[in-house]
């Protein structure tokens, strides 16, 4: 049993944020500082009130000045000080001021830990929400090292001083679920909405790492934010390590392919890289400032009821593999997608897909909610700087190619369509592989369930090695004879 738990048994956790200070303090091996910077110090005052805080609190701080925080913390060569760089060079120089300062021996109980966070608040003119990163280094266990839990969120109140009271409680929630929900992730990042709600903060970003989190996946952290209504779009790059959605498509130009993935198929790299080339051809278009992303949303993720975890580390896996960065999303609605987009960039934004997603987009069912109806929809997806490259169909019956010029849309929606396309909206996949257009994901993924041979050959180079070898999808090594 890790020290945290001694001289506790007795105390009834309380789901008030008074009763999670005062369980921290009344603990007496918990032992730490608090260093907040850019709304006030309202974490820390929760201890204060709560009472026997002179056990818990080492020191509070609050480096306002940038010349001062500066000569505590060091120079940030960028000027900018509400990043995940700077919370991490201030969890960490307050925790070795802890090292250096108190003597181990006489703590030999006692569980260190630095909380920080740097936040600025909304603007005078209510432009800007604002935003923050908040962060906790701490030991479970005098004899380890330490775990570290950091994560980014931006404020949805329009009142300075509310916001400034939604990250006290914030701040008391992350302490108190490192400390006595650790070993339960997923129930420690639902804890962090206790006594709050999701009209007040929206986490967009979380990593957990240390000796107690190295079975952790923060890929499935990510997924959780999105399936729990934190967020509604969290990212993370070939590496799997998380991204933080709005520093990655701040000002870019951003390319997203969207689909199940399961598994990823020649048609898809086929799709990528002539979009790709596309995207690249157009003037507007630079390179160095882009960014490529393949989208899954929680709709295709749980497509067969609830959310296979196993079965979306397989999919992440592959396109990880292909060197390329990954988006988890709650849009089901492409406008949606393109309305997000538009909060973090003005540049060119281009959606590649099939025909019969495209087609999907001309049906007015999706877009009964909306006053306004598909009117309201196409107004926010094309109104934007937005072009669709479509990558073409092959008719099983006809065997004829389906493309923007032969695709049917509902008669209603005819004049609509003719008016994008001839608004050069829609750009034609042209220089596609033909030998690839009679492949799907789902016979591909039936394939490999049932232990047929064959499937191989629909998905890219390495891909087909890296389900065997790892097991994906339900592969087993006993395979049949390919139907006829």
């Amino acid at each position: 049993m890790s020290s945290v738990a001694k001289g506790d048994k007795n105390i009834k956790s309380a789901p008030s944020s008074k009763g999670k200070a005062l369980r921290i303090n009344l603990n007496k091996n918990i032992y730490g500082s608090f260093s907040e910077i850019g709304a006030s110090q309202e974490t820390v005052r929760h201890f204060f009130r709560a009472g026997g805080a002179s056990g818990t609190v080492a020191k509070a701080m609050s480096a306002y000045d940038k010349g001062f925080s500066d000569a505590i913390y060091g120079v940030e060569d960028d000027q900018r000080y509400v990043t995940e760089s700077r919370l991490k060079k201030m969890l960490t120089h307050e925790i070795n001021l802890m090292e250096d300062r108190l003597d181990r021996k006489k703590h030999s109980d006692t569980l260190f830990f630095s909380y920080a966070n740097t936040v600025t608040t909304i603007d005078f003119a209510k432009q800007f929400k604002g935003h923050g990163w908040v962060g906790l280094k701490f030991q479970l266990n005098p004899l380890e090292g330490y775990n570290e839990i950091i994560m980014h969120f931006r404020f949805k109140e329009t009142d300075a001083k509310l916001q400034q009271e939604t990250l006290g409680i914030l701040g008391v929630n992350l302490i108190y679920g490192a400390f006595y929900l650790h070993d339960t992730p997923k129930d420690l990042l639902k804890s962090l909405y206790d006594n709050l709600s999701e009209d007040q903060i929206e986490i967009d970003m979380v990593n957990f790492s240390g000796q107690r989190f190295a079975y952790v996946d923060n890929r499935l952290m990510s997924l959780q934010l999105v399936k729990n209504g934190m967020t509604n779009a969290v990212m993370f790059g070939p590496d799997g390590n998380n991204l933080l959605p709005a520093q990655e498509l701040y000002g870019k130009n951003i390319l997203t392919f969207r689909g199940s993935f399961r598994p990823v198929t020649k048609v898809h790299t086929d799709m990528y890289h002539n979009a790709i080339e596309l995207f690249y051809d157009e003037k507007k278009v630079k390179k160095n400032n882009s960014k490529i992303l393949f989208e899954i949303t929680l709709r295709n993720l749980s497509s067969e009821g609830e959310i296979d975890e196993r079965d979306f580390l397989d999919r992440v896996k592959l396109l990880c593999s292909l060197n390329q960065t990954v988006m988890i999303t709650n849009f089901s609605e492409y406008y949606k997608l393109v309305e997000y987009f538009s909060e973090y960039t003005k540049a060119r934004i281009g959606l590649a897909m099939g025909v019969q997603n495209f087609v999907q987009i001309f049906d007015e069912k999706y877009y009964r909610n909306l006053s306004g109806g598909i009117l309201e929809a196409f107004g926010k997806l094309f109104f934007k700087d937005l072009k669709i490259y479509l990558y073409p169909l092959k008719d099983r019956e006809t065997r004829e190619l389906v493309n923007s010029d032969t695709l049917k849309v509902h008669p209603r929606m005819k004049e609509l369509y003719k008016f994008f396309k001839y608004n050069e909206k829609v750009i034609d996949i042209k220089n596609f592989d033909p030998s690839v257009l009679g492949v799907f994901s789902k016979e591909a993924l039936n394939m490999i369930q049932n232990g047929e041979t064959g499937w191989e050959k629909m998905l890219p180079e390495g891909i087909p090695k890296i389900i065997k070898e790892e097991r994906l999808f339900g592969y087993s090594k006993q395979t049949k004879m390919p139907k006829k």
